[in-house]
């Protein structure tokens, strides 16, 4: 099934990124990834960006930064925050702060279709037929 929806990836782990990239290939959304917080608010993906999928730590700005920075200037843009290195203190704020999911690397697939899933529907109110 392909999505014509736009997930933005920004993590400045070159590896990482790309492994992410093309999870959310296969999930079949269309995906697009930046090494940075900078390079991301600077493209044209910005506006059409339905999820955002961006690391903690990174230099220049960091996920949580990057975020505020989001909401700050009108971009309501359902996140995501995925790390390397948890901190209870940083996931308690972020998820106050309105982030849909805080995930620790190695990210379980499952677990991230099923944020990314939330994300969208946050954004899109759907009806439910069950």
């Amino acid at each position: 099934m392909l999505h014509r929806t736009l997930i933005s990836v920004v993590d400045d782990d070159q590896p990482h990124r790309e492994s992410m990239r093309k999870l959310i290939m296969l999930l079949g959304y269309t995906v697009e990834a930046f090494s940075s917080a900078a390079d991301f608010l600077a493209s044209r993906a910005l506006p059409e960006t339905a999820c955002l999928i961006t690391d903690v730590n990174m230099p220049g700005m960091t996920g949580v930064e990057l975020h505020r920075r989001l909401v700050d200037t009108g971009y309501a843009i359902p996140t995501i925050l995925v790390t390397a290195y948890p901190d209870e203190v940083v996931r308690d704020q972020a998820l106050k702060d309105g982030v849909i999911c805080y995930l620790s690397k190695p990210v379980d697939d499952d677990i991230l279709e099923r944020c990314v899933r939330s994300a969208l529907r946050s954004g899109t109110p759907i009806e439910d037929n069950s």
